[in-house]
């Protein structure tokens, strides 16, 4: 089965990116009227509680073309060459780890999210080799054939995919190896209720957030940035490397996640179609979890 989707898909990746775009217009009309409607506009409306309904119906729109769009980007990387794919996203910021590397400091940890096409940063290993590996942590999907389709995806470009529950464990053992990596974390998942620690102020939400990234950098005092997305034109991306620490350990408690989660905010209230609305991402509320923790239910 696996393979008779991977062909089918393949063979959609060859048309040139204006036919895919218009796929993608023409799955627009009824994604956006089937696809998680009311979530989204649930979502978006307790985000942007002083935004107008014209305003978030304008928004809901804009963002069902983003997600159809990366729909049909994340086919094409099935055959993309890498002149292609080195022309569509480019990334800033990559000179000062370089430069960090080189005096010694051999992992950089990225918080990325779910925002623009986030796919295609797994191609950043083309701009660091051989000086420096690229990986990437990822949740397991639990449709096998999404899952290994992806992993594909993902792996394509020479970077190392790391399933979440494995990223402790797998980084200690790269780092015995004494390679230089540089690790993107997508870190704007919601927990589940055991693995909740902390929570932020996040689009007019207490938002319950994962703390790993940072809890990992401080284990291994590696440096930690954030990638900031931005859209030039349609079917092209920007990934700017925004320094935040480099050594986490003197940082306090939470500093880096919290500091993460503004960032996000910030870029989210400034392109809102950007990010993936169609996640119940507020579903575990702050007060459900301190009557949970009160109760001693894990």
């Amino acid at each position: 089965m696996y393979k008779l989707v991977h062909s089918i898909l393949y063979l959609i990746s060859l048309l040139p990116f204006p036919v895919l775009y218009a796929i993608s217009d023409f799955m627009c009309l009824f994604v956006s009227q089937f696809y998680r409607k009311k979530l989204v506009y649930d979502n978006l409306k307790s985000s942007f509680p002083e935004k107008s309904e014209e305003e978030i119906l304008q928004i809901r729109k804009k963002f069902y073309h983003q997600v159809c769009d990366k729909f049909v980007e994340d086919i094409k990387m099935l055959s993309i060459s890498k002149e292609e794919m080195m022309k569509r996203i480019t990334f800033g910021g990559l000179e000062g780890c370089k430069k960090r590397h080189d005096a010694g400091q051999n992992f950089h940890f990225l918080y990325l999210s779910h925002f623009g096409n986030w796919e295609w940063i797994s191609s950043i290993n083309y701009y660091t080799q051989p000086w420096c590996t690229s990986a990437q942590i990822y949740h397991k999907i639990s449709s096998k054939i999404t899952n290994e389709l992806f992993l594909e995806l993902r792996g394509q470009f020479g970077g190392v995919n790391i399933e979440m529950k494995e990223s402790l464990r797998k980084i200690l053992a790269m780092r015995k190896e004494k390679k230089n990596y540089i690790i993107g974390f997508i870190s704007d998942q919601q927990p589940k209720w055991n693995s909740i620690h902390h929570f932020v102020p996040f689009l007019n939400h207490d938002t319950a957030v994962f703390t790993g990234t940072e809890q990992i950098a401080r284990k291994i005092d590696a440096f930690v940035g954030y990638g900031r997305m931005s859209r030039p034109k349609r079917g092209y991306y920007h990934l700017e490397i925004i320094p935040l620490e480099d050594h986490p350990a003197t940082c306090s408690e939470n500093e880096l996640t919290n500091k993460y989660f503004e960032l996000l905010e910030a870029d989210i209230k400034e392109h809102p179609e950007m990010w993936l609305w169609t996640h119940k991402r507020w579903s575990r509320t702050k007060e459900e979890w301190e009557r949970r923790q009160q109760e001693g239910i894990k």
